[in-house]
């Protein structure tokens, strides 16, 4: 089967309706209302859009603990306002790909209702149960410090469940083929309705050993199952993993794409965050260098943040607590021992040219970048909501009240009212208007970063720039060839870059279309905490008109 590789140069764009934007004053956001922003995506460059759940839940964990998963949450419409907003989506050019929270449900789905109450009904089966509490009830819980225990008692089974994560989620039995069939079902529901794939929620533990009777084996002949059946029903299909591996582990996720075409570079993401607190690129570059060759189908998703806290689990204790000091050394912006809770703007601190200097990264690394709504305006956190919803505020549409994201003064998730990151201050219609502003820049580079195929096709590696605080990379596809270099230190510095092996003496920027000549190797000047995307191949070409140009303007002549 032919395999539509759309994903190798898309802009992937991750919302929660419920906090995009509300439609009906009821405070919470509505398919009604992202359908009508559905211009706005479009003019940013988006090409594709991951809706966090959206199923019927009782929402004590922001749409991960469903209820239904034929059903849309009323609080944002129903099943007909999906199809609406995703034939909009689709004439504006947007693919849709949603959540598929499979390796545990709600407590209060039907399938655990049943199982519960009846021993001998095949729900039972449908989740993982034990008689005696096991030993190692209090390993593997992925929310340490909030979490006790990852086997719980339930009075009515007269048993123990299994939960990886919180007591209301109880985990599927992923070994059961009942179980397994239901998960195709409602991924053949979905693409029925017109989504183009999913991000697959918690991959490493639908195929980790809690059920005796189901083999790590059979796990990841399962994950082979799931993107058979996806190519078969909808060939352009993607699955996007959320699998926090080591480098080691993550080529059995992709399998040269016959499993997940893409999974989240979690390691590389952490590095990044070291390189921008110790202004070095070694630990980035290091992270990209330790990167398994991937099969022609797979691909890196590469991110900044998301809607979880920032993990920083990846790195050693003393890197981390480097990180914490520079980007969030209050304990309350802190999560889990490992992480933050913070968007990327307030924790560096609302610096324009980090900023965009993050964003140049994020979508010149190899892969397929992922932005998280409001980060292209500089959206801060409100650290006063609990846990992980600090970074899952409405939308600042406006400095008006309630940040034109609803009529309602009784906001889903309220944004932060004060200081330099309430509406006031940051918001979209202001920005639109605005040049120079970070929607603005953003805009820029997504526009330059769907005209450079090379990044998301061709082959990435990384060069020697002779200086420490600098990443080079060099992209090559068909005849097109590119190097990008990111400064992470706030001064001034120099990148020297030998490309004699491509005959290459001028390069042309990608940006402003100006040449960069020099003698072998090339000495490249970069501002503090600047960039540069250079083309190679088109240097002597557009070296040529430069010049040309120049003399033009000398006879007092116009082109």
């Amino acid at each position: 089967m032919i395999q539509d590789l759309w994903y190798k140069n898309a802009i992937i764009y991750c919302l929660d309706v419920e906090t995009f934007m509300d439609s009906n004053g009821d405070g919470v956001g509505d398919f009604e209302g992202l359908r009508r922003r559905l211009d706005y995506l479009s003019g940013l460059g988006v090409t594709c859009l991951w809706l966090s759940p959206f199923y019927a839940s009782p929402n004590r964990d922001n749409g991960y603990d469903v209820r239904d998963y034929y059903a849309v949450d009323p609080r944002l419409g129903d099943l007909g306002d999906f199809v609406e907003f995703a034939h909009a989506a689709r004439n504006h050019g947007m693919r849709v790909i949603a959540d598929l929270v499979v390796n545990h449900t709600s407590n209060e789905h039907p399938w655990f209702r049943e199982a519960r109450q009846n021993e001998r009904s095949k729900y039972r089966d449908y989740y993982i149960w034990s008689r005696e509490k096991p030993k190692d009830a209090d390993k593997g819980m992925v929310f340490p410090g909030q979490q006790t225990t990852i086997w719980s008692w339930d009075d009515a089974a007269q048993a123990y469940y299994h939960h990886r994560f919180w007591e209301h989620q109880p985990d599927l039995n992923i070994g059961n083929p009942e179980v397994q069939r239901e998960i195709l079902k409602i991924m053949g529901y979905w693409l029925e309705l017109g989504v183009s794939g999913f991000r697959v929620d918690a991959v490493p533990f639908m195929i980790d050993d809690k059920n005796p009777a189901f083999s790590e084996q059979e796990g990841w002949q399962f994950l082979t199952t799931l993107r058979d059946f996806l190519s078969w029903r909808r060939g352009d299909a993607v699955l996007l993993a959320e699998a926090n591996v080591t480098m080691q582990e993550a080529p059995k996720f992709f399998d040269d794409g016959q499993r997940m075409q893409l999974v989240f570079n979690f390691f590389a993401n952490q590095h990044l965050f070291l390189s921008l607190v110790d202004e070095k690129a070694e630990p980035l570059a290091a992270a990209l260098q330790k990167a398994p060759e991937l099969g022609d189908l797979a691909q890196w998703a590469q991110f900044l943040r998301n809607h979880d806290e920032l993990d920083l689990g990846r790195l050693s204790e003393r890197e981390r607590q480097r990180v914490f000091a520079a980007l969030g050394p209050d304990k309350d912006m802190q999560l889990y021992d490992r992480g933050l809770r913070r968007r990327l703007a307030p924790m560096l601190g609302g610096d324009i040219e980090r900023l965009e200097l993050a964003y140049s990264l994020m979508l010149s690394l190899p892969g397929t970048p992922v932005f998280w709504y409001g980060e292209e305006i500089g959206m801060g956190e409100n650290l006063a909501l609990e846990d992980r919803h600090s970074v899952r505020t409405a939308m600042q549409w406006t400095s008006g009240p309630s940040a034109g994201f609803s009529r309602s003064s009784q906001l889903v998730r309220p944004p932060v009212n004060t200081g330099p990151f309430s509406p006031e201050h940051v918001n979209v219609a202001d920005q639109r208007r605005a040049p120079d502003s970070l929607l603005s820049r953003v805009e820029r580079l997504i526009r330059k970063r769907k005209e450079c195929p090379e990044i998301g096709w061709g082959e990435a590696r990384v060069l020697n720039p002779h200086n420490p605080h600098v990443l080079a990379l060099h992209y090559s596809w068909k005849d097109g060839a590119l190097v990008i270099l990111h400064n992470f230190a706030r001064t001034p510095q120099t990148a020297k870059i030998d490309l004699k092996d491509e005959g290459a003496e001028v390069l042309c920027d990608v940006f402003t279309g100006e040449p960069q000549r020099g003698t072998r190797p090339l000495e490249i000047e970069l501002p503090p905490s600047g960039f540069r995307w250079l083309r190679v191949g088109e240097g002597d070409r557009a070296l040529r008109e430069h010049h040309g140009q120049q003399a033009l303007a000398r006879s007092g002549k116009t082109s």
